[in-house]
């Protein structure tokens, strides 16, 4: 299967690096704006805002950048804990709620505005068009490709993504479990925990559509091995948090500066995610249900109140296993840098191997 030469493709970045969504704050127009303006991807998150202000955004980054750019959307998931399940977590929350001044909030099931959502990434053609947490039905991609959009696909095994190549998708998102944040899973009970190198030589013997890594690439040197690897481009978001561009929340750059181990938690939303080990993440991950979105919307007023309070023991700090090595500088300088530091790096393996050497002997 091959690529639309008309819908957008990582092979054609000038920088083969994108700037990944990062929903609940930190995807600013900015940040987006700063990563496709230096040569690379920027994407919007439209995880959690309304349609409306999705479509503001992508107006206000067409007005910065004339490059191509993206938009993530969440697919829509089926909570699998019971009711009395989600029941017992938000009782077991009252005390760490009332710490704070406050109440768990409702247990909502919603589909994040799936449909409006849609209409709105269809009706402004925008170039690439992501899910995670599953693959969008048939009928969506084709609307899409319609559109001329590009549709990529998150994907954190190689059944997922036979998936999405059936659902012929344009490309997908190879996630490592050493990401940062969400788990692009399907399966809310399976999430994928294969480290990306091994996840990238699984998915590439099971499609042929292009690959774009992501996962602890903080470095020239990580990307290039991905490249190498067989990915098309690098997708980075825990080293973008820092970027003055991004809108990571006072006491998450905070917590990031500090440092400290990560896991894998569903505290916070049902969902596995990867953040820095805090008081919450020790203390409540064992007792969360697979109950996404419905535990997302109850912890949201601590998170609120903690982030507030500038207290990081509350606060879904997410970030990848890489995390020490984030900088803080600007997004755009970033992005070069990282491309000139990962075709150097390529550069000198290619000099280095025996092969080459040999023929430069034989000149």
């Amino acid at each position: 299967m091959t690529t639309s030469p008309l819908r957008f493709a990582p092979s054609q970045l000038e920088h083969p690096i994108v700037g990944a969504p990062l929903a609940g704050g930190p995807s600013k127009v900015a940040l987006a704006a700063a990563v496709s303006g230096a040569g690379g991807l920027g994407f919007l998150a439209a995880g959690y805002r309304a349609s409306e202000d999705v479509r503001a955004q992508i107006t206000e980054l067409r007005a910065a950048t004339d490059r191509p750019f993206g938009v993530s959307l969440f697919v829509p998931t089926a909570s699998t804990a019971r009711p009395g399940e989600v029941r017992r977590y938000v009782e077991s929350l009252r005390g760490e709620a009332h710490r704070y001044g406050v109440e768990p909030g409702p247990p909502r099931h919603d589909d994040d505005g799936w449909e409006a959502k849609l209409d709105v990434v269809t009706a402004e053609q925008v170039p690439v068009v992501s899910f995670t947490f599953g693959c969008p039905a048939d009928d969506v991609v084709e609307r899409l490709h319609a559109a001329g959009c590009a549709v990529w696909v998150t994907v954190t095994t190689p059944a997922e993504a036979v998936e999405a190549h059936q659902a012929a998708v344009d490309a997908l998102v190879v996630q490592g479990v050493e990401a940062g944040g969400h788990r692009g899973s399907f399966d809310l009970e399976a999430p994928g925990e294969i480290g990306l190198l091994a996840l990238l030589q699984l998915v590439a013997a099971a499609s042929d559509l292009p690959l774009v890594a992501t996962g602890g690439l903080m470095t020239g040197r990580g990307i290039a091995a991905v490249l190498a690897a067989g990915a098309a481009a690098a997708q980075i978001g825990t080293a973008l948090m820092l970027t003055p561009e991004a809108g990571t929340s006072a006491p998450h750059r905070t917590a990031l500066r500090t440092g400290g181990s990560t896991a894998l938690t569903r505290a916070f939303s049902g969902r596995a995610a990867r953040g820095l080990v805090n008081r919450f993440l020790r203390r409540y991950s064992a007792q969360a249900p697979a109950a996404y979105p419905e535990l997302h919307h109850v912890t949201a007023p601590i998170r609120a109140a903690a982030r507030e309070r500038g207290d990081v023991e509350a606060l879904n700090l997410w970030a990848g296993q890489a995390h020490p090595l984030t900088q803080e500088r600007p997004a755009a300088e970033l992005v070069r840098e990282l491309a000139d530091e990962a075709r150097a790096a390529l550069k000198a393996v290619h000099a280095a191997s025996p092969a080459t050497a040999d023929n430069q002997h034989a000149t």
